[in-house]
């Protein structure tokens, strides 16, 4: 893979899936079944990797999408003509999510064209691997935890007065928050503030009957890994380590997303889904 990744800094996050070679498998795999027939959904990173992915997913079973993602204009005018050709309407909004007033920004604009919301993927996230604790900046460590945990925050608060009994959010964790990664420190602490928020949030809105889930990707091949600073020996070996040997791809993982979001998982409340290759970790 490290032969045609281009060398990205981190200025450039969260990079394009449009320059990655091999390029992830986002496509959904089987036809649809109406699971979200009717819905609307907001995305956030919804223009490439597992946003892609999940967007993509629950177009193909009914639901109308608002993707939001940072800068990449292309790859999320990509994935909004995927939601297009799948029947169902798209609309996207660029900005950053760690900003509050974007985030009401975000729900507003879904509002407006859909008219209301059911459900809420907090996906988007960014990471600065580091050998060193003592490497990593205030401003990086404050940058990450915006994008990854407060703007997750930012995005409930704004969504809660649109979100009503049977609606869902369903945050991205990771495999790291469950056994760590020695060289992304700040970005597995936000996982694990991200796994906390999610059974926190659970149970503060379970009783107004708002699913609250998760799901904990293990490596997944998107641009988030090899544009996100992972030297090029870890993105030549990335995936290996896992019991199954190998990177998962985009739509190996949405599907985890479609099964939270639907009713099929009407009694789970507080939980995390694993695709992982067959990492075994806590719950």
């Amino acid at each position: 893979m490290t032969d045609t990744v281009p060398k990205m800094h981190e200025g450039q996050l969260p990079g394009s899936e449009a320059k990655l070679d091999p390029k992830p498998e986002w496509q959904p795999r089987y036809p649809g079944s109406g699971r979200l027939k009717g819905k609307v959904a907001i995305v956030t990173g919804g223009d490439s990797g597992i946003g892609r992915a999940v967007a993509a997913l629950f177009a193909r079973e009914g639901a109308d999408v608002c993707i939001a993602y940072l800068e990449e204009d292309e790859d999320a005018k990509r994935t909004a003509e995927a939601v297009e050709k799948e029947g169902a309407r798209a609309v996207t909004i660029a900005g950053n999510i760690g900003d509050p007033d974007h985030c009401r920004a975000v729900v507003d604009l879904a509002i407006g064209t859909f008219g209301k919301l059911d459900i809420l993927v907090n996906n988007a996230g960014e990471q600065h691997p580091d050998k060193d604790v003592t490497e990593i900046s205030e401003k990086q460590l404050t940058r990450t935890f915006q994008t990854n945990i407060f703007g997750m925050f930012w995005m409930v608060q704004a969504a809660m007065p649109h979100l009503k009994k049977g609606a869902v959010i369903v945050n991205t964790t990771s495999v790291t928050m469950y056994k760590g990664a020695d060289e992304l420190l700040d970005y597995s602490a936000t996982k694990g503030a991200i796994t906390a928020f999610t059974r926190s949030l659970s149970a503060n809105l379970v009783g107004k009957g708002i699913r609250v889930n998760g799901v904990a990707p293990g490596p997944i091949w998107t641009p988030l890994n090899p544009m996100g600073g992972a030297s090029e020996e870890k993105v030549e070996h990335f995936g290996e380590s896992t019991p199954m040997g190998r990177p998962g791809q985009p739509n190996e993982v949405a599907p985890a997303y479609l099964f939270l979001a639907c009713e099929d998982a009407s009694y789970m409340s507080g939980q995390v889904l694993h695709p992982n290759g067959g990492m075994i970790v806590g719950s």
